[in-house]
């Protein structure tokens, strides 16, 4: 096994109770054997969850599109008919 780079590293420190900043020792324990995995993983799986809702999940774009590319994306598209999307997820209201 290859040693463990000490600045991969930093200090964890489980709460004495669970609070919405932290938990405790106990409940890593418990979802660990939860989820069947080791309390690393339980660490990890929660920084991983909390990125992908917090960080954007894609990179930023330049801005608005310019003139030159609505042109573009119109002379692309048929213009001047009237096109719908219907939807059965969604039920329609009966007058």
């Amino acid at each position: 096994m290859p040693a463990r780079s000490i600045v991969n590293q930093i200090a964890f420190r489980y709460r004495a109770i669970d609070s919405a900043t932290g938990v405790s020792r106990q409940t890593a324990k418990r979802l660990a054997e939860y989820l069947g995995v080791d309390e690393t993983q339980v660490i990890h799986r929660a920084l991983h969850e909390l990125a992908v809702k917090m960080l954007p999940q894609y990179e930023a774009d330049d801005g608005p599109l310019t003139a030159a590319q609505i042109r573009q994306i119109k002379e692309r598209v048929p213009q001047g008919s009237k096109r719908s999307v219907r939807s059965s997820l969604l039920e329609e209201e009966s007058v």
